[in-house]
């Protein structure tokens, strides 16, 4: 399959850190507790640089969990080049680019920690929406926690989803699988798991009304670069402050708790991948 445009974007940038510096060996894979039945909370897994770095990835995309459960051992080795495992990125196999999202992300976290890099903290956890009463909001994936803080402060929202069952309306949350809907949106949230299922370009092709297209989600921790040339105005993710109690969290299904804190960066406060590699 032909990989999305910022896939391959985000690869070479990669490429070309691993032209400036020697990159840290992977270290390990961490895996969260079995999902819950039919639950709407996200999951994800970790993957850990030797030098500390570490990627998140979404794991509750199909099977994935289970695949990773039963099969991340003969995909990934304690010892690995990340380069190579981030070239998974790319892949048709769900199971691969899991594996490959986090590497990318781990390798940004490492250059950006290499380069004094820290974003800054977010307002909140809305990206930044400033959601108002009687406006509507799009969101891209069912992100469960945010939905009632949108209404609360009198907002609409269309949700565009993926899955049948979870479409309806109630609450003030319309639930659709046509993405024709976000067209009438001047904002929108949209989760990570638009970079993980290689959908962010047609989705985003319906968004050109959006004044505030904002990507949220832990996983959000890849290059920023390819996503601000898109038109992304603001990127919220998860920093983490402290590897190894979020490893434990994580592995024992535990709030994170001050092991991480939420980031949210714009592209006034992102000097550019080029200019931390000249920070090396």
């Amino acid at each position: 399959m032909n990989a999305p445009g910022y896939v391959t974007e985000s690869l070479a940038l990669l490429q070309a850190f691993a032209g400036r510096a020697p990159l840290p060996r992977v270290k390990a894979l961490h895996l969260p507790p079995p999902p819950p039945p039919g639950g709407m909370r996200g999951e994800f897994c970790a993957l850990e640089l030797e030098d500390g770095s570490l990627g998140l990835s979404y794991v509750l995309l199909g099977d994935t969990w289970a695949q990773l459960t039963a099969h991340a051992a003969s995909h990934l080795q304690a010892g690995d080049d990340p380069l190579v495992v981030a070239q998974g990125y790319a892949s048709g196999s769900t199971l691969v680019r899991t594996i490959g999202f986090a590497a990318v992300n781990a390798l940004t976290r490492c250059l950006c920690t290499r380069a004094g890099f820290v974003p800054p903290s977010s307002r909140d956890s809305l990206g930044q929406l400033d959601p108002q009463p009687g406006e509507t909001i799009g969101m891209v994936g069912h992100f469960t926690p945010l939905l009632p803080r949108l209404t609360a402060a009198g907002a609409q929202v269309v949700v565009l989803e993926l899955r049948e069952d979870l479409v309806g309306e109630r609450d003030g949350v319309r639930v659709t699988l046509d993405a024709a809907e976000l067209r009438g949106c001047r904002k929108v949230l949209a989760t990570g798991t638009l970079l993980l299922n290689h959908t962010l370009e047609p989705v985003l092709a319906q968004c050109a009304a959006a004044e505030r297209l904002v990507l949220v989600g832990p996983s959000v921790g890849g290059p920023p670069d390819p996503l601000f040339a898109r038109g992304i105005t603001l990127l919220g993710g998860s920093w983490v402050e402290d590897p190894a109690a979020f490893i434990d969290t994580l592995t024992a299904g535990t709030p994170a708790g001050g092991s991480l804190r939420k980031a949210a960066l714009a592209p006034a406060d992102w000097p550019g991948w080029d200019a931390l590699l000249r920070r090396l």
